[in-house]
């Protein structure tokens, strides 16, 4: 390969990272504002409004704050640890985005097959994914260590037991996708839930997708499982001591997360990029169909977003010992019994058939 060729990659490279990274970054700025205006909703109030049209601008005007904000490093706090854990927790939440597909295109017919709209189209997608997403713990643990405090350091140990228990949950969940749909692409995923809603995974598997997406709330330590933040004991937690835009970093980890955890449930339990119906349903398949399939990913996203939004106005914070109970004596056990259960009517010649609607690989 010449120098121009290499060249030539590392540009397209650069521009699929960037068609990425800055609709996150753009996204996390103002879920922010959507969370504080659904809240403000949910509890009969008006939200930020002040700042451009109807507080379209806060976003903007938050971030700006932040940066100009003085960084302040407490005086006994490891500052080498300090600076780089917000980055840690940061860099894996954008970096798993690299294999996730956002649908397929010809790119308006110049090309003669459809291709996936994703950096790394993987053969190991899922497996890459859940790798990548579980190094953001080394962050938290690194600034809860790396302040000196000990409201931080009871935070981040909290993170990671918390995290810890649910990934287990997380994982087993995901096998079970693998089982029905025999890969670990996620494009490969999509396919096998292609001919309307009655095809998604969420049917078969409707407490694996229960399990993965309250599992997803408890990874990302949001609301009822904040526990790692709790302010009511903790202050903030494993970030008390940040301020500025190591705060700011922290927060961009935390949105980004959600993002990627509603993206992951919409592909591999609610059809990914496929309408509801099929092309063929009659008055309106047609119609559903014409919509392009990265809108119907966005707008599923968009709804579990929603939800995320949802479970912090609506539910208190669970007890420690509630949330450890709920992560090794509920889930943990559902999972397995789960997989069982589908491990078995996948390769029982009475119940094949019946799974086997599920599983076009078979």
């Amino acid at each position: 390969m010449s120098i121009a060729d290499m060249g030539l990659q590392a540009l397209i490279w650069a521009l699929e990272i960037l068609a990425i990274a800055v609709p996150v970054a753009l996204s996390v700025a103002y879920i922010t504002y959507a969370e504080r205006r659904v809240i403000g909703w949910m509890q009969i109030r008006k939200g930020c409004n002040r700042v451009g049209p109807a507080g379209l601008l806060q976003p903007i005007a938050d971030g700006l704050k932040l940066f100009l904000k003085e960084t302040i490093i407490p005086s006994k706090a490891n500052k080498l640890l300090f600076v780089a854990a917000p980055v840690i927790a940061l860099v894996p939440a954008l970096v798993a985005f690299a294999v996730v597909p956002f649908g397929e295109t010809t790119l308006f017919g110049f090309w003669e097959h459809a291709h996936v709209m994703a950096i790394a189209n993987l053969n190991v997608g899922i497996l890459y994914v859940m790798a990548i997403s579980s190094l953001a713990i080394y962050g938290i643990l690194m600034a809860g260590w790396a302040s000196n405090s000990k409201y931080a350091l009871i935070g981040a140990v909290r993170s990671t037991c918390q995290m810890v228990s649910y990934e287990i949950a997380m994982g087993f969940s995901i096998v079970c996708v693998l089982i029905m749909a025999g890969s670990m692409n996620l494009s490969a995923i999509v396919h096998a839930q292609a001919g309307g809603i009655w095809h998604w995974y969420m049917i078969p598997l409707f407490p694996m997708f229960i399990v993965f997406f309250i599992s997803g709330c408890a990874e990302t330590n949001r609301s009822p499982f904040d526990l790692p933040e709790g302010e009511a004991e903790l202050v903030a937690g494993f970030f008390v001591e940040y301020s500025g835009m190591w705060f700011a970093t922290f927060s961009l980890a935390e949105y980004a997360a959600m993002i990627l955890i509603s993206l992951m449930t919409s592909i591999m339990f609610l059809g990914g990029w496929y309408a509801p119906l099929p092309a063929d349903f009659p008055v309106v398949g047609e119609f559903l169909n014409a919509i392009p399939g990265t809108v119907w990913l966005l707008a599923k996203t968009s709804f579990l977003i929603f939800v995320f939004i949802w479970f912090r106005a609506t539910f208190p914070r669970f007890r420690y010992d509630q949330l450890m109970r709920l992560g090794w004596k509920v889930f943990l056990p559902w999972t397995l019994a789960w997989i069982a259960v589908i491990g078995t009517a996948t390769y029982t010649p009475v119940l094949s058939d019946i799974i086997g609607y599920w599983q076009p690989w078979r």
